[in-house]
């Protein structure tokens, strides 16, 4: 092993210009191969973190309603105090049978499965109230569809797409007459914080009429969402109907962790509610932007075989170069009785030498350049399309490590092909011209 590493070393130092030149190109590749592997999975994982975020962050990741109003914004009201949310509000997790799939892709191998928990449990639970409804002001009206919360509502996710004004104050006794309306429909409306309009309810083929204030502009990006929905004071919907305020239209549920979506919704559908209820989760209920994310995935994927194949065949053509360009050295070692696999494990070092630099380099640019465009968000992008401003970036590492991990291993696996050329070197053909 010492006169291999001994030998290895000796090639590193000493090589002829023109073998030089090769292998560089050769590492360069390498390197920009993987930097570019890199830079497209911190995008597309971060595309798909951001916009997962925001349609989650609106509006939960399962809804639960009354089976006659799925998938509509029919008003069926249900009870407010469901025995099924306080069985939800101490859940700590699921534990389930999981198929058991080939490594690294989503194939189930047909056979066995092993028990495994969900990532997280339920965040929190609050309540709804849907109900149509036309916006008028002087000159302009607008159909939307007003979304009623109550002093369950959480904040936090709102306020960060709060672009101007403020949030309702729902912990009053009194109702807050008063809206919080997206960017796009104030716009349309020519409505600034403050500014009163009138809301007009069709109930029982009447119209009803609530006079409030325009109190908050937000924007989350997601623009056909955005300009159908309105939110507002659940109770003055529930006043209007005819409603009390035990009676709400549905319930929009928060995962710890979106993996686990699917797991407690069947678990929630078929375990815990009652007839008249249904569940939903909301990839099911907003299809195209959640296919529209696994499209990015397939992107990704092909990068990943594409710069995969570009590194192999750099990398095979550089040690296939080197080898021939050291042929009179290999039939000297075989002279002296060096093995075949001595010979070859002595080119194949070399080659990790080469290849641990090109990941050096390829993680150095990659990593660089992803850094750059999150640090200053460089890259803009049109959020009518793209649903984000910017081209948003996150850093999976484990991702990056298998990454590295895969076109090492990979490379190094296919270099055992121009490897055996060795074996067909014959040290008496090679000595004899000298």
């Amino acid at each position: 092993m010492r006169e291999v590493l001994f030998i290895s070393r000796k090639i590193i130092r000493n090589k002829s210009g023109f073998t030089n030149t090769i292998l560089k190109i050769g590492l360069t590749s390498l390197s920009l191969c993987l930097a570019v592997v890199i830079v497209s999975t911190c995008l597309v994982t971060g595309f798909k973190s951001e916009i997962r975020d925001k349609v989650f962050g609106f509006w939960g990741h399962i809804h639960v309603t009354h089976t006659g109003a799925w998938r509509s914004v029919e008003t069926l009201p249900i009870d407010k105090n469901q025995e099924f949310l306080h069985h939800l509000d101490t859940l700590k997790g699921l534990s389930y049978d999981r198929p058991l799939k080939i490594p690294f892709t989503n194939t189930e191998l047909g056979f066995g499965s092993r028990l495994v928990h969900t990532k997280g449990a339920v965040k929190q639970i609050h309540s709804f109230v849907n109900q149509p409804a036309i916006l008028s002001t002087a000159d302009e009206f607008e159909g939307i569809i007003l979304r009623g919360i109550g002093a369950d509502f959480d904040w936090d996710f709102m306020t960060e797409y709060l672009r101007s004004g403020e949030i309702l104050n729902l912990r009053d006794t009194v109702i807050e007459r008063a809206v919080i309306l997206s960017e796009q429909t104030a716009n349309r409306l020519e409505l600034k914080v403050g500014d009163p309009l009138i809301i007009n309810f069709i109930i029982d083929n009447q119209q009803r009429r609530r006079r409030v204030e325009l109190k908050g502009i937000y924007k989350t990006g997601l623009e056909e969402y955005d300009r159908r929905f309105a939110i507002v004071d659940q109770r003055m919907i529930q006043q209007i109907l005819g409603w009390d305020q035990s009676q709400v239209s549905g319930f929009e549920i928060f995962l710890d962790d979106v993996a686990d979506v699917n797991y407690f919704h069947e678990y929630i559908y078929l375990d815990l509610l009652p007839a008249e209820l249904s569940s939903e989760p909301i990839t099911r209920r907003f299809p195209a932007i959640f296919e529209w994310l696994e499209l990015q995935d397939i992107n990704e994927r092909v990068i990943l075989l594409l710069m995969l194949i570009v590194g192999i065949i750099t990398m095979t053509t550089s040690l296939l170069i080197l080898i021939l360009d050291r042929t009179r050295m290999i039939g000297v070692l075989k002279a002296v009785g060096a093995t075949n696999r001595t010979i070859r494990n002595i080119f194949l070092y070399y080659a990790l030498n080469l290849i641990v630099k090109g990941l050096l380099i390829g993680n150095a640019v990659g990593l660089g350049l992803a850094f750059i465009q999150y640090k200053f968000e460089i890259i803009k992008l049109n959020e009518a399309d793209y649903y984000l401003d910017v081209a948003p970036v996150h850093f999976p590492w484990d991702q990056i490590i298998l990454l590295n991990l895969a076109f090492a291993a990979v490379i190094m696996l296919i270099l055992l092909i121009p490897a055996s050329v060795i074996s067909k070197v014959d040290p008496v053909k090679v000595l004899r011209f000298k």
